[in-house]
């Protein structure tokens, strides 16, 4: 029996029965359809209440028949017949849509990736219906949709063309002729050619609303960039647009929406980034009509420290993390998630698959919570242990990308990762730092601990997921603030790890900050600074200057926090 690809659940026997008849219908290869077998598809698809798509090749046979709409079943790269760069694939779509209105741009889209030479929707108005097992006929007009090279939108729409037309024109010469236009276009290749690559190739979507001013939203983006190229992706293009506030079903307007799905098949990208957290009816809104992944800023984050993670107390936060964000995007991720069918105990009601996959996460978020707590209390020890030493610590904290770590290697000789990238590090890291007071020749210790790097907006599932290791801020005698003052965005950068203190609930009382990269930054900024912090330290710990200062003044900090264990002296 031929395959019927799509959503078939539902549908009955009967229908299954006249769509695998498509099979049997071969088309005139000189006629992009015939107003017979138009009829036929809208007839079948008003009658099961959902679009059909049938593909044919060049010869006028028919090759994949499919329940849904062109975007939903798309033919898997894998399938489609090998072409030259400038050729299209020799697939045409003829396709329903239960709407009266044109093709819309996810379906579009998927005429583009997969290249088809031409696409013909047939819009049914669901008035297509059948009397006496005949066709009525009252299918009139249909669409014609195929890809055009080097043009700001990639493809062309024709106005609504009578069936009759539609049959009388020639598809042999307006696939010659659509070819020639490729193979003479500028660089003979597409714009919908897929890059291959290892990476994914991101079109980076920014929304600027009224509560957001434009150096905050323009650093925004810059940091979304470089989040995008800290979890291995390429940022092809950026597309922006202003609204009062986010649509509260697609984020962007209809006509960006539309300006999106071009510009990602224009470019060969694979994935979208939003660059503020979107709800999961948005991202599969989204989805829906560009085709292709979407995904939000926390969402890069988390894979950020997915890569990121190295010990097995920071790979099951992160694990934790991960589900609880996924937890509420669980519905509507597909037909993959439909109900189970077939054998006991599936009949009636049933059990969906999607509630199946709700439980086992539920019940994975259950345990890692409880190693978290279990791994809390085992840092409650290790701190009470380093409090019975009489040996008080202070927490580094920052910024990502701040040079916290450098800085813990360069003061302490540790040996911490260090990289020219966002979230390098995120396991706290303990080490022993002695200072000489330069008056007594008295050798001191205290602890620094280097914390995982804070971000504008650290999203809440983060923060609650690491609140182990956010602890070790809470528990330390003083705050060490490492600002990367080189930064355009220093500033933002200074109110961004105060906001995420805030929520924390305890702070230690004293806190010292420490502008980072003075070797790097302009005499302008570094005034600036100086003028708007007066009691901070300077240094470079890559260039190992202001280091002593900064030693003294760590000493100085821990004496005015008062804490009920001085200094150890050795």
């Amino acid at each position: 029996m031929e395959t019927i690809y799509g959503n078939i659940q539902g549908v009955k026997s009967s229908y299954i029965k006249q769509l695998q008849r498509l099979y049997e219908q071969r088309q005139p290869s000189h006629s992009l359809t015939t107003p017979e077998f138009a009829q036929t598809l809208a007839a079948i698809s008003t009658e099961i209440h959902h679009p059909v798509c049938c593909y044919l090749n060049r010869r006028g046979q028919v090759i994949r028949v499919a329940v849904g709409t062109p975007s939903q079943t798309q033919i898997p790269p894998q399938d489609l017949p090998r072409h030259s760069a400038e050729r299209l694939s020799g697939i045409r779509c003829i396709a329903t849509q239960l709407k009266l209105e044109p093709p819309d741009p996810a379906t579009l889209t998927a005429m583009a990736r997969q290249r088809l030479d031409a696409l013909v929707l047939i819009p049914t108005g669901n008035g297509a219906g059948r009397r006496d097992g005949e066709a009525t006929g009252l299918v009139k007009e249909a669409y014609l949709a195929h890809l055009v090279p080097e043009q700001e939108t990639p493809w062309i729409v024709s106005p609504p063309l009578s069936l009759d037309e539609l049959n009388e024109q020639d598809f042999d010469d307006l696939v010659d002729e659509w070819e020639i236009e490729f193979s003479e276009s500028s660089d003979g290749k597409s714009q919908f050619q897929v890059i291959e690559s290892d990476s994914d190739k991101v079109l980076l979507v920014g929304l600027m609303t009224e509560d957001v001013s434009p150096q905050r939203f323009q650093d925004g983006l810059e940091e979304l960039i470089r989040l995008v190229d800290s979890a291995g992706g390429e940022v092809l293009e950026t597309i922006q647009q202003k609204r009062s506030r986010p649509h509260p079903q697609t984020v962007v307007g209809q006509g960006k929406i539309e300006e999106i799905a071009q510009r990602a098949y224009q470019l060969g990208a694979n994935l979208i980034v939003f660059d503020r957290d979107i709800s999961p009816s948005q991202a599969r809104n989204l989805e829906e009509q560009i085709n292709i992944r979407v995904v939000d800023r926390t969402e890069i984050i988390l894979d950020i420290f997915a890569q990121r993670a190295q010990s097995q107390a920071g790979k099951l936060q992160v694990e934790l993390a991960q589900l609880e964000y996924m937890l509420p995007r669980l519905r509507g991720r597909g037909r993959e998630m439909s109900r189970l069918g077939g054998g006991i105990g599936t009949r009636g009601p049933g059990e969906t698959k999607l509630e199946t996959e709700r439980r086992t996460i539920q019940r994975r978020i259950a345990q890692l919570q409880q190693e978290v707590n279990q791994l809390q209390a085992h840092r409650s020890r290790l701190r009470q242990q380093r409090q019975q030493q009489e040996i008080p610590s202070i927490a580094l904290v920052g910024y990502t990308n701040a040079g916290k770590s450098t800085l813990l290697n360069a003061l302490t000789h540790a040996e911490v990762y260090t990289a020219n990238q966002l979230f390098a590090t995120l396991d706290p890291t303990t080490r022993k730092l002695v200072i000489t007071d330069p008056n007594t020749q008295d050798r001191r210790s205290l602890l620094l601990t280097d914390t995982v790097g804070f971000i504008h907006e650290l999203p809440p599932p983060l923060m609650d997921a690491f609140r182990a290791t956010l602890e070790e801020v809470t528990e330390a005698n003083a705050l060490l603030h490492v600002v990367d003052v080189s930064h355009p965005a220093w500033e933002s950068h200074i109110r961004s790890v105060m906001d995420v203190l805030a929520e924390m609930p305890t702070l230690p009382g004293k806190a010292l900050i420490a502008f980072n990269k003075v070797d790097k930054v302009d005499s302008e900024n570094l005034a600036l600074a100086q003028q708007e912090f007066p009691e901070a330290v300077f240094i470079s710990a890559t260039g190992r200057l202001g280091l002593e200062t900064l030693r003294q003044r760590l000493v100085q900090l821990i004496d005015e926090a008062g804490s009920q264990t001085p200094l150890m002296k050795m």
